[in-house]
């Protein structure tokens, strides 16, 4: 069984025991989270239930594993003949779940 999650604007395809690294959630080191975005839920039996936008009554939960920084992002700005140049770094901060069950 696996479903199409959507979080911090992103949709993942998650399956129990998966671990995803999700933008940051509001949550501490060990709570459990609920994903009701679920988009698409398809069952190991074949069956596929499409959500418009999501499926009713379905839903992930996971539990907080980590919460860490992203790999470092470069923004280089440069224009040509006048000598302007600015460069700035950043560092996402993101949670990293683990996917405990799927319902629905």
């Amino acid at each position: 069984m696996y479903a199409i999650i959507e979080t911090g604007g992103k949709q993942f395809r998650v399956t129990k025991g998966d671990v995803i690294d999700v933008e940051r959630l509001q949550a501490d080191e060990g709570d459990e989270v609920v994903f009701d975005r679920v988009l698409l839920l398809a069952k190991d039996d074949g069956e596929v239930r499409v959500g418009d936008p999501v499926v009713e009554g379905a839903r992930a939960k996971g539990k907080v594993v980590s919460e860490f920084k992203d790999k470092k992002v470069i923004v280089f700005k440069y224009k040509s003949k006048v000598n302007y140049r600015r460069k700035k770094g950043h560092r996402q901060v993101k949670t990293r779940v683990l996917i405990e069950e799927i319902e629905g």
